[in-house]
């Protein structure tokens, strides 16, 4: 077995990996995205983005603490908080955020994304498959002195997970094992109403009651690698907003935008509690909401050469997660 892998791997190291500029923080995070900011139930800071709903809207807030003090009182903070991002990518093992890729040990060529046309009934479907990792990326960590220290997520940069070793990420039918309910929306009245949260996204924000839509980007199911979408660039931000409920679904993401005093599992994701924007290749100027039509953001995110050594059709998402704190 082990001289297999090696094998495979010699292989494959004999065409080139792709490479490119790794992460800058400063340049390539829209950290304007960051407001509206909101202190006591009051905007201090607005955005350029509507204000969603949330907990900070009273002037003061109580958590619970042990005994024997039980309670601590303190002041509600709102702030939109560039702590996760995805990479969705068409080359296996390859991370945008590094700059470098590992050679795809599994075999040349497989695992690999692609765009694709598939005959239907009304004609060619587009399809769009990519392989998409996500890192923790507590970025607020680093202004401690701004906001209070019990506000602030206390971890380090970490890839927390890849789906080139999830095999339910590959496949519709191994996916629909652990997540049956997929075939309760696997219908045109399920679909169509997914009209509405489209318009909601494009509007203002996305309906977070429609949980198995993804507003103009499709269908948040089958929770795989596999998008229906005509538009390549939307189908990768398709494909990291999956990223984002698949782990929600498997426990793995908590909320922190619903409750002032600890981060709730959900699930059953709360769209609007997260904005994302593209750094890689291309990085963007400004946010949006999960659904929002790639023709008001999507031009030229993707171009065929890049000037900064970032490969194209390698895509890095940040995500702005929504953060609500009883700040002392």
């Amino acid at each position: 077995m082990t001289i297999l892998v090696l094998l495979l791997g010699f292989q494959d190291s004999a065409s080139p990996l792709p490479v490119g500029l790794p992460l800058n923080p400063v340049t390539e995070v829209c950290w304007s995205c960051v407001f509206p900011m909101k202190i006591g139930g009051i905007v201090v800071i607005p955005g350029d983005q509507p204000p969603v709903p949330d907990a900070a809207m009273a002037p003061i807030c109580i958590c619970p603490l042990p005994p024997p003090l039980f309670v601590r009182p303190g002041i509600p903070i709102s702030f939109w908080e560039p702590a996760r991002f995805v990479e969705t990518v068409k080359d296996p093992f390859f991370f945008p955020s590094l700059g470098f890729g590992m050679p795809n040990l599994v075999a040349p060529g497989y695992l690999a994304g692609t765009h694709s046309e598939m005959p239907s009934g009304n004609g060619v479907d587009m399809s769009t498959f990519a392989q998409a990792h996500y890192f923790i990326f507590p970025a607020w960590t680093l202004l401690e002195l701004l906001v209070d220290a019990i506000c602030l997520e206390e971890s380090g940069f970490d890839l927390s997970y890849m789906t080139e070793v999830d095999p339910l990420w590959n496949s519709d039918i191994l996916a629909f094992t652990i997540q049956p309910e997929a075939l309760l929306f696997a219908n045109p009245v399920a679909q169509l109403s997914c009209i509405a949260d489209s318009v909601a996204a494009n509007a203002y924000m996305p309906l977070s009651a429609l949980y198995w839509c993804m507003g103009s980007w499709g269908s948040a199911y089958p929770l795989t690698g596999h998008v229906n979408n005509d538009d390549y660039v939307s189908g990768n931000a398709a494909i990291a907003a999956r990223m984002i409920y698949k782990l929600s679904r498997m426990g793995m993401v908590h909320d922190v935008g619903i409750n002032l005093c600890a981060a709730v599992p959900t699930p059953i994701w709360v769209k609007h509690n997260y904005r994302m924007h593209v750094a890689k290749p291309v990085r963007d100027f400004t946010c949006y909401p999960i659904g929002r039509s790639s023709m008001i953001w999507g031009k030229l995110k993707n171009p065929p050469w890049s000037v900064t050594g970032n490969s194209s059709d390698n895509f890095l998402w940040m995500i702005f997660r929504k953060r609500t704190c009883c700040a002392l």
